[in-house]
């Protein structure tokens, strides 16, 4: 199901509130709909494939989720919100998704033109393991943080995403105990999780390759923030991030 819009610009936010009673439910806490004609085949891997590969306990930490399929996301100026458009926006004003939370749930608006399915689950679960860090539970953030402090502590270089990795020089740069809980720490902390979680929820769903580089951090390390998470948020059945698992499907 489309809708039928007027015009080339629409606000996420008016979208939202607009088309909120017509959200298609496809599981208890996700729904969906879609501005543009969408093919079954393509919704079953933009919508029902990477859902059905979430973990339940992720799960139940959300809350209830509309996704809304775009053709392209613009960038808000202040005056207004981000909007969906028709047209692809300027370079410097594309975006990639857009959140927002709501009094009845978190609305994900997502542009699914000029970009692969690889590349759009990525962006959905970036978008959810956001949400997740905004919810996570003191225990989550306490064993993360232990982990995060054993790597500070043995020099760990690289990280797993851009964002991450400046946010750990910034860290490591300004202040002398890289361990202690600060301001700094924890703005790495939780962008270290966000990216870690995206790799985690993308592995789960799709056979993906971890890009090497000179910042990315060594397979070792990133192989025990993944079976932490494996503890903290198992996938469910018949799915599986690591090759001893994926072996022993």
């Amino acid at each position: 199901m489309a809708a039928e819009l007027d015009g080339s610009k629409l606000t996420v936010d008016d979208l939202a509130a607009r088309f909120r009673g017509e959200m298609i439910p496809l599981t208890a806490k996700f729904s969906y709909f879609s501005t543009l004609p969408v093919a079954e085949d393509d919704l079953k891997q933009y919508l029902n494939d990477p859902i059905a590969a979430l973990s339940p306990t992720l799960v139940a930490l959300l809350p209830q989720v509309g996704i809304i399929l775009a053709p392209y996301l613009e960038r808000g100026n202040g005056k207004e919100g981000d909007a969906v458009r028709f047209e692809r926006p300027a370079e410097g004003r594309y975006l990639a998704y857009s959140r927002r939370d709501l009094e009845q749930g978190t609305v994900i608006a997502l542009g699914i033109k000029d970009s692969d399915v690889a590349e759009y689950h990525y962006r959905l679960y970036n978008a959810l393991a956001a949400l997740t860090a905004d919810r996570w539970s003191q225990d989550v953030q306490e064993r993360f943080f232990r982990a995060l402090r054993e790597e500070l502590s043995a020099e760990v270089h690289g990280e797993v995403d851009e964002k991450g990795w400046h946010l750990k020089q910034a860290l490591v740069r300004r202040q002398t105990n890289v361990r202690k809980e600060t301001k700094l720490f924890r703005d790495y902390a939780r962008q270290a999780f966000e990216d870690t979680l995206t790799l985690y929820l993308h592995g789960t769903c799709c056979d993906i390759d971890v890009e090497t580089g000179p910042r990315q951090m060594p397979s070792r390390y990133l192989r025990r923030r993944l079976e932490l998470l494996v503890s903290l948020f198992p996938p469910p059945e018949g799915y599986a991030v690591l090759p001893e698992q994926l072996k022993g499907r």
